[in-house]
């Protein structure tokens, strides 16, 4: 018997219909892959910035 609060609101999952447990499982996928996808942007960027930062120290310098 879990529980899960939402907007508030305490529900007892086992007591949630089917559809309803489907969305909540749903619902915490997306927010799930959300995070995932937010440090894979923090890695990308970071990475894309260490590779602006040596395309600079690559340039010539007399330009």
């Amino acid at each position: 018997m879990a529980k899960v609060t939402i907007d508030g609101k305490e529900y007892d999952t086992d007591a949630l219909s089917e559809e309803a447990r489907n969305n909540m499982l749903n619902t915490k996928y997306c927010d799930d892959k959300l995070a995932e996808l937010k440090r894979e942007m923090a890695i990308v960027q970071t990475a894309r910035n260490a590779y602006a930062q040596a395309l600079q120290r690559a340039l010539p310098k007399d330009a």
